[in-house]
């Protein structure tokens, strides 16, 4: 006698041959958990009928055609659903095709030069965002206001950057090309300083135009947000140019590089700004301060960083630094609620 056990509930027991006519007729499954009374031993019924010499053998129904018709159109073409638009409803499947078909609509597209670079570059972007809404996003957050942030962000680095040259301005930026420690300087107070504040400055328009305290995440995800769209920025900058000037191999490398890790590295920068931009704004008393950490601890990360990332220390010195931003992130969310009653007293 044998227990058929189908998704945690137990049914029968059947003897050897019933079980049997119940497989050959479809209405219990090869693969189905099952037990012999006398065990405790959990199998399934493949098995236990082969320990009893039995083979089981379903039986067709009719042949090709006959059970085509028996199926019927509605399994290959659901008329009903796709009319009452039942589809719609579960939207997972649609977004997962909106980012994995863009590609092949951008090879169909009359598009080319630098826009192909942004338009990839804008893609990637599109997944980081998906990834950063999924985990940072809260109640606070709005659709409406990440994509503000994350065109207005570009506009605004494409506006002061290119077209006004204002970082080109920073006297710590012609330090970068001077050997060690200068160039260290003018990358945390040169490069990594001006991109900070161009990438900080959307987070704390949001922090001001407020019309309730937000919690720090908020301001994470939006600086996060901010992050990446600077990433398409200085990515579609770097593939345009620098990039061209290296070996095949190695600009596929940076292309993809580009795309990827490094704007995910302005991300976490700046979702750490974000971080002390929100304390700033609930404990006003401390936003010297704050504001000061805001900017200059992913600047630090940042300048050290680009420093070293070129180097034969970069193994040793650039790539723990792109770990320790993250790990730093992670505890400031899980330790700001002991920062909270810290500031508040």
């Amino acid at each position: 006698m044998i227990y058929i056990i189908r998704n945690n509930q137990k049914y029968g027991p059947y003897d050897e041959q019933s079980l049997l006519s119940y497989v050959n007729s479809g209405q219990v499954l090869l693969c189905d958990k099952a037990m012999d009374v006398n065990s405790t031993e959990v199998s399934t019924v493949k098995k236990l009928l082969k320990r009893n010499g039995l083979k089981p053998k379903v039986a067709h129904g009719g042949d090709l055609f006959s059970q085509l018709k028996k199926i019927g159109s509605e399994l290959i073409i659901p008329k009903d659903t796709l009319v009452n638009k039942q589809w719609l409803s579960d939207k997972r499947l649609l977004i997962l095709a909106a980012i994995g078909l863009f590609p092949s609509v951008l090879s169909f597209m009359p598009i080319g030069g630098i826009f192909v670079f942004y338009f990839v570059s804008l893609y990637f972007s599109v997944i980081w965002g998906l990834f950063f809404y999924s985990y940072f996003k809260t109640t606070q957050v709005t659709i409406k206001t990440t994509i503000i942030v994350f065109f207005l962000t570009q506009a605004f680095v494409f506006l002061f950057w290119d077209l006004f040259g204002v970082p080109a301005l920073n006297p710590f930026y012609h330090l970068i090309n001077i050997g060690f420690p200068l160039s260290l300087v003018g990358y945390i107070l040169g490069v990594g300083l001006s991109e900070e504040i161009g990438k900080a400055l959307p987070v704390y328009v949001i922090a001001k135009k407020a019309k309730e305290p937000l919690v720090p995440q908020t301001l994470v995800y939006y600086g996060l947000m901010s992050g990446i769209a600077f990433g398409v920025y200085e990515g579609v900058q770097y593939q345009t140019t620098v990039n061209v000037q290296l070996d095949y191999t190695s600009a596929f490398f940076m292309n993809i590089a580009r795309l990827t890790s490094l704007p995910f590295l302005h991300a976490i920068w700046c979702g750490i700004a974000g971080y002390f931009i929100a304390f700033a704004s609930l404990y006003p008393k401390y936003r010297i301060s704050l504001y000061f950490l805001a900017i200059a601890v992913p600047a630090t990360l940042h300048g050290i960083y680009d420093t070293f990332c070129g180097s034969a220390l970069g193994l040793f010195i650039a790539l723990p630094i792109t770990f320790i931003g993250v790990i730093l992130l992670m505890t400031y969310l899980k330790q700001g609620v002991n920062y909270q009653s810290k500031l508040r007293n």
